[in-house]
């Protein structure tokens, strides 16, 4: 029996999958994030080798036993990540014969492409945009944060919420329902009494979760928490159009897959962001179609696993994987 497994390493959490050849899911394991950018190669490789772990020993099977492993990791991006992160597996899981490192924005394409072949923008604590043509040719752009260039990923988005009910409150910006929104999720009974708490902290961080407040806010019809995220569907709609510009020989006549991937995008889900990207992209290459896979990233890894292990996964399998990740669905096939 042939055994795969694919691992999702992200900045908040990791999560390992085993299946056999037909996609039959044998074992799982999940723990902290393994971005070793921000928390060092050690602690990196502990959280990836404990989610391994975990699922080996659900699927009651060992290292030896793997046909093939595939690490979609967060901060996977130049030669240099390469190279710290392979002398570590080596060093820590030496009994992997066949595996492979890519960004994580690799199982995002996975997931929701047959050929593996587009655009995937990923949208979760951080941004990252990703493009892989036919012939295999791979262009990234951002992934390295505010001071690199990016901005729209969720940790980014949470302080813009904080920050624009500050400037609400103070009448720098229009009136919002954040004044009041923002300090009832964050346990205080006012602007004046939170800002206050944070000001004496010197906080300089705050919740990511407050990514769901703006979302709720802009449901509820406030204008100022639309005006964000449509700011920041423009925003991953320039990294969109950035990315099919590198790739070169991508006509605007092709209909481009352009793969939607992270909590920001699979469980937001807000129409003015979508909307935003989606004309950001289509004014400039109007044949793109937009998908949110129905897989959760984990399984994209399976399938780059399968791949790896000279399987060729069909359309069932991705339908089996479907049913295992939940809250998906799709949009814009």
């Amino acid at each position: 029996m042939t055994y795969v497994m694919g691992v999702d390493g992200g900045g908040s959490k990791t999560h390992a999958v085993i299946t056999d050849a037909k996609g039959n899911v044998l074992g799982e394991g999940r723990s902290s994030g393994c971005n070793h950018q921000t928390i060092g190669i050690d602690s990196a490789i502990r959280n990836l080798k404990a989610a391994m772990d975990t699922a080996l020993s659900a699927a009651q099977l060992t290292y030896e036993d793997m046909a093939f492993v595939h690490y979609a990791l967060a901060g996977a991006d130049r030669e240099a990540d390469f190279r710290i992160l392979r002398e570590a597996i080596d060093r820590e899981l030496p009994s992997i014969r066949n595996w492979e490192i890519t960004s994580d924005a690799m199982a995002g394409l996975r997931s929701g492409t047959l050929d593996n072949t587009g655009v995937v923008l990923i949208n979760g604590s951080g941004t990252n945009a990703v493009g892989r043509s036919k012939d295999g040719r791979y262009v990234q752009i951002g992934g390295f944060g505010y001071l690199y260039g990016d901005w729209a990923g969720g940790s980014q988005i949470s302080i813009e919420t904080f920050r624009y009910a500050i400037r609400s409150w103070e009448e720098r910006e229009i009136p919002s329902i954040l004044t009041r929104k923002v300090p009832e999720f964050l346990g205080f009974n006012s602007m004046e009494q939170m800002l206050d708490d944070y000001l004496d902290q010197q906080a300089d961080s705050v919740p990511r979760e407050l990514t769901i407040v703006l979302h709720e806010a802009a449901e509820e019809g406030d204008e100022l928490s639309i005006r964000l995220l449509k700011q920041v569907g423009r925003e991953l709609g320039l990294a969109a159009n950035a990315v099919i510009k590198r790739m070169g020989h991508f006509g605007i006549e092709h209909a481009l897959p352009i793969v939607l991937v992270g909590s920001v995008f699979q469980k937001g889900r807000s129409a003015w962001l979508l909307s935003e990207l989606q004309q950001t992209v289509q004014s400039v290459h109007p044949h793109t179609t937009f998908v949110i896979p129905q897989m959760e990233p984990v399984y994209g890894a399976v399938l780059l696993a399968m791949d790896g292990a000279g399987l060729t996964p069909g359309g069932d399998i991705a339908d089996n994987f479907n049913q295992y990740s939940k809250g998906a669905g799709r949009i814009h096939e």
